[in-house]
């Protein structure tokens, strides 16, 4: 059997189904134009995946195999390929990535695998076959089926590599033409990044682990695995990070908790599609204001803790996983944003963003998902800077301006209300009114 073997959220040769076949492949990848176009031209994202496709070529070659790489349309390369029996890829979930491959499967028999979560979307249902819309029954149920679940290393079989061309990047557009195997070709600037190979991260972090559910929260200490962007794009397998954490027992429950709840915003997206930009629950979907927008988008708020998030965000690409909670409470309770608007920005400029992560945790925040934090819970930014970053660090490592004030000042709203900071503005509403506001406009829907 001739295959397509299409490397999409798995760019890594270890314990990956896609190379458990057998039989003659074409390992592909696509530099998809229909995501490409909508990225600004430094994207980190872009350099992130073209390091790991170059590694994933490199790697597939030690084992006799290659990988030929595209740019356009998914739609425009499978009109190119003919001759193979079908295509084998990693399902996902979001509606255009459905849409992607329902269209592709019209032209070719398509073989879904199994690989970027631990569960599939049906395997984890109530017992009347339909699925779970609050985490902890859910969580209940797939950490016994856990206890069973397959997580052995998917081993390579003898793959025989399709002769092609595999140099360069191959441009299929109105004809189709050869690039240079740089991120230039497709339009896109090498950004700086630390990359660090995500199995030394996976080392580091279990050394910690025993610490993770205690301070976690913390913005001073780092003890985060930091292997969301690696999972996002499947440089190591959630197989591989449950076996090697599920060897240490009982300390690494907080950790596998945090691993099935990744699975259940995947879960919740498949079953509940129009929640991608629909609320779940409630009619208020905020309040359009494009000044205060802005003013959260340039990190000028006033309010310490989202502002230094913020600058977080936008010069690293990553946010603490805490600060993005406060950030989107803010976001959503005090300014009445709507949290489409906040999800944008966040897929805009997170290195690990994942659609479905994304889009039900700002649903959580603002009270309008499947299993939302309630209404009338809101995230006080400043009472939250100072149980988790007391000294300010965090907030004067990104607000320089800061530096001079003290804690104590960064962490009390009156004081800011009051103080002329230079460089700094005022906070640019209350709390404490903003956020009464907020929970009577729920109330009352």
């Amino acid at each position: 059997m001739r295959r397509i073997l299409w490397f999409r959220r798995d760019l890594r040769v270890k314990d990956n189904p896609l190379l458990s076949f057998g039989g003659e492949v074409l390992p592909i990848f696509i530099f998809d134009v229909n995501i490409l176009k909508d990225l600004h031209k430094d994207d980190r994202r872009v350099t992130f995946i073209f390091h790991y496709v170059f590694k994933l070529k490199i790697d597939l070659q030690s084992i006799g195999l290659n990988l030929k790489i595209f740019y356009g349309t998914p739609e425009a390369v499978f009109e190119q390929l003919s001759g193979f029996d079908e295509v084998v890829a990693s399902g996902d979930y979001d509606s255009y990535a459905k849409n992607r491959d329902l269209l592709i499967s019209h032209k070719l028999h398509f073989k879904y695998l199994h690989d970027t979560y631990i569960f599939k979307p049906k395997e984890v249902l109530k017992d009347n076959g339909s699925p779970y819309f609050v985490f902890t029954p859910f969580y209940k149920k797939a950490r016994v089926a856990l206890i069973t679940k397959d997580l052995k290393e998917k081993e390579v079989t003898g793959n025989i590599l399709i002769k092609s061309d595999y140099e360069g990047i191959t441009k299929i557009d109105t004809d189709i033409s050869k690039l240079p195997l740089n991120i230039e070709s497709i339009g896109f600037k090498t950004q700086n990044l630390h990359i660090i190979n995500p199995q030394q991260k996976l080392e580091i972090f279990k050394k910690n682990i025993s610490k993770y559910s205690e301070m976690r929260d913390f913005l001073d200490i780092d003890i985060c695995s930091h292997l969301s962007v690696d999972l996002r794009f499947g440089t190591i397998s959630i197989r591989e990070v449950l076996r090697e954490v599920l060897k240490l027992d009982s300390v690494s429950e907080p950790f596998v908790r945090q691993l099935i709840f990744r699975d259940f915003y995947a879960y919740s997206l498949f079953h509940t599609p129009h929640i991608e930009s629909k609320n779940y629950k409630y009619s208020f979907n905020g309040i359009e204001d494009e000044q205060k927008f802005i003013a959260f988008c340039s990190a000028k708020t006033g309010v310490p803790i989202v502002d230094a998030g913020v600058r977080e965000l936008l010069q690293t690409g990553n946010m603490h996983n805490r600060v993005r909670m406060v950030v989107a409470s803010f976001f959503t309770k005090d300014l009445l944003l709507p949290w489409q608007w906040g999800e944008r920005f966040f897929a805009k400029h997170l290195l690990d963003y994942d659609m479905a992560s994304n889009v039900l945790s700002w649903q959580w925040s603002a009270g309008t998902g499947v299993d939302p934090q309630p209404y009338f819970r809101v995230f006080n930014p400043y009472l939250q800077s100072k149980k988790f970053d007391k000294e300010a660090a965090y907030i004067k490592k990104y607000i320089s301006c800061l530096c001079r004030v003290e804690a104590k000042n960064i962490h009390n709203e009156e004081y800011l209300l009051c103080a002329n900071i230079k460089g700094y503005p005022k906070p640019i509403i209350i709390h404490k009114e903003a956020s009464k506001r907020a929970v009577e406009l729920f109330k009352n829907l």
